[in-house]
């Protein structure tokens, strides 16, 4: 199922490609994506320790936003970041999927959503199934706790937007 839509929000494009998104949101964008990934890692590190590729998505990334790699490394990242999710239990394949889609925001910054609902299913998945809403819920307040003042309203936004294609792990 795809979390990105057919039509992007302008608001979304970094504005040397036509949209709106300063430069500097869009870092405050990839941190927030970094830190809900980094919220649920340990659920892949505890199936998977000497697998370093989901950690290493999230370093990638901090360093992108540091200017310290290019925007194609940190894209070439996530792949990485998304095959240590195959074969894995779902907790932990989401995991890694999170960090998969928070590195990516380095190209795309709509993957954010992708990094937080991914963070979001690893939390219900992590739980047996009558603490699973529960879960779900902390793990979306916690996320919407670390927002940046500077995007909240548009990450909140986009949360009602794309609620449908992200498994309506929003709602609430």
């Amino acid at each position: 199922m795809p979390i990105l839509p057919k039509d992007r929000d302008p608001r979304l494009i970094t504005i040397r490609r036509g949209g709106t998104l300063t430069d500097g949101n869009h870092r405050l964008l990839a941190e927030w994506a970094l830190q809900c990934a980094e919220h649920v890692l340990s659920l892949f590190e505890d199936q998977q320790p000497d697998d370093s590729r989901p950690r290493e998505a999230i370093a990638i990334g901090r360093a992108w936003i540091r200017g310290e790699v290019r925007m194609g490394i940190a894209h070439q990242e996530a792949f990485q970041a998304n095959a240590a999710a195959r074969g894995m239990p779902d907790p932990a394949k989401f995991a890694a999927l999170s960090a998969g889609q928070a590195v990516a925001v380095a190209h795309v910054a709509a993957h954010d959503l992708g990094a937080a609902a991914y963070a979001i299913r690893a939390a219900g998945a992590s739980v047996p199934a009558e603490d699973a809403p529960e879960a779900r819920s902390a793990e979306r307040r916690w996320q919407r706790s670390q927002l940046p003042d500077a995007v909240r309203e548009l990450v909140l936004d986009d949360q009602q937007r794309r609620n449908a294609i992200c498994w309506h792990v929003f709602d609430g």
